[in-house]
């Protein structure tokens, strides 16, 4: 499908009926999915990588490690190469990451809380700004392919971080929480001092990459990851530029999202193949997230 060209004039009423009741043809999937543990494209393959599910609500916490989801932007770092989630290599300066081993590498890169749009600005340039990237922490969370349950994999990391010697290089901190209702205290003031939410590490688990219980978010406000697949055409005032992004999930389920757009990102929307992040609440009888807003671009590629 051609992506919709923000000054043009032409309608298609159909595609987007057909968009938002989900009964659009396939796309390809080269161009459109984020399916791990790996996604081939032209000249880039997505590294294998564990992604987090929601937490379930009522459960105990007892059997995790607990961190704050930070605000950041996701690094792999593949033993020679620092990398985005879709696989791009990152412009870090070299004196950036000379220091780090030869082993894989996950975690994010942050400048602190709130900060988000301006690091997304630091690290999408080709020509590395040395004196921006001064104040880049590389927060470690895990190492992709390691041996041993999650607790084993932390204390390496720690050892990693301590040879290193770096200060940008940092170790994302664990802690163990006991119950549901001391879970959802630390997640209220974490989000009060300007925290995403927060992060859950089974402490036994295997590295293993995909999704499942061993690695769990938690926010306020649930949100989600999802592929920019099409653009679809404004009307009202909103005609001649976008109305609504047409967007993959992971498990390949497409919905329309024209909620919580400026005028800007109508005027120039997310290209199609972004990773883009989203709210919602709840879902409907056939899986669609509900009142689903957008929030951001996730990933730069």
């Amino acid at each position: 499908m051609e992506s919709y060209l923000p000054n043009s004039r032409r309608l298609v009423p159909l595609v987007y009926a057909l968009a938002c009741a989900g009964l659009m043809a396939p796309v390809t999937p080269s161009a459109t999915a984020a399916v791990p543990p790996a996604v081939q494209t032209a000249d880039v393959t997505a590294p294998a990588l564990m992604l987090a599910r929601s937490w379930h609500e009522g459960d105990s916490p007892s059997a995790y490690w607990v961190s704050e989801k930070f605000d950041g932007v996701r690094a792999f770092w593949d033993g020679k190469t620092l990398r985005f989630r879709s696989g791009t290599p990152i412009a870090a300066p070299a004196w950036w990451t000379a220091s780090l081993p030869n082993t894989a590498l996950d975690g994010e890169l942050w400048l602190g809380r709130g900060r988000f749009d301006e690091l997304s600005g630091v690290v999408r340039h080709l020509q590395p700004d040395e004196d921006q990237w001064r104040q880049v922490k590389y927060l470690l969370f895990d190492l992709p392919g390691a041996q041993g349950p999650f607790t084993q994999r932390v204390q390496r990391l720690n050892d990693l971080a301590a040879e290193i010697n770096q200060p940008w290089v940092q170790v994302v901190k664990q802690q163990k929480v006991a119950t549901a209702a001391a879970l959802h205290t630390l997640l209220r003031s974490t989000v009060k001092a300007g925290g995403e939410g927060l992060v859950l590490h089974q402490a036994d688990a295997l590295w293993a990459p995909g999704r499942s219980d061993a690695l769990l978010k938690l926010k306020t406000a649930p949100d989600d990851d999802a592929r920019v697949v099409a653009h679809l055409p404004g009307k009202g005032k909103h005609a001649g530029r976008l109305g609504a992004l047409l967007l993959e999930t992971p498990d390949g389920k497409r919905f329309a999202l024209g909620t919580g757009l400026t005028d800007a990102q109508r005027d120039s929307p997310p290209p199609v193949g972004t990773l883009v992040t989203y709210r919602y609440r709840g879902f409907t009888s056939s899986g669609l997230p509900r009142f689903a807003s957008f929030l951001r671009v996730r990933a730069v590629e």
